[in-house]
């Protein structure tokens, strides 16, 4: 068993999403790896996006493709940490961990 921290976890109201964004993909497409049971969730997500990674180009395309998966308003879905890097924290306000795992699960 691994020691790792899950990737979608419960933070007060809010929750964090840690994932994988790879910029310039042929198409935006979610991917899931490593589903643990639906209490703990996925250990790794990796969204692939079509911008580029040039002036948080990637950063908008990821939050605005994960709202949509998500059916939330974009609002809501916002960078956390790791606006330079490909390892990316999002919060997501207001929101129920074992929802969000269940939606990111059923749209895989």
């Amino acid at each position: 068993m691994s020691n790792a921290r899950p990737a979608v976890v419960q933070d007060g109201p809010d929750v964090l999403v840690a994932l994988r964004v790879q910029p310039r993909a042929s198409r935006n497409q979610l991917v899931v790896a490593d589903a643990d049971s639906r209490l703990s969730g996925p250990r790794s997500i990796t969204i692939r996006v079509t911008a580029p990674p040039v002036a948080g180009a990637a950063n908008a395309a990821c939050c605005i493709f994960l709202a949509e998966l998500l059916g939330l308003p974009k609002s809501r879905v916002a960078l956390a940490r790791g606006e330079t890097a490909r390892h990316k924290l999002l919060r997501i306000r207001d929101a129920d961990a074992a929802s969000i795992i269940a939606r990111l699960q059923s749209a895989e």
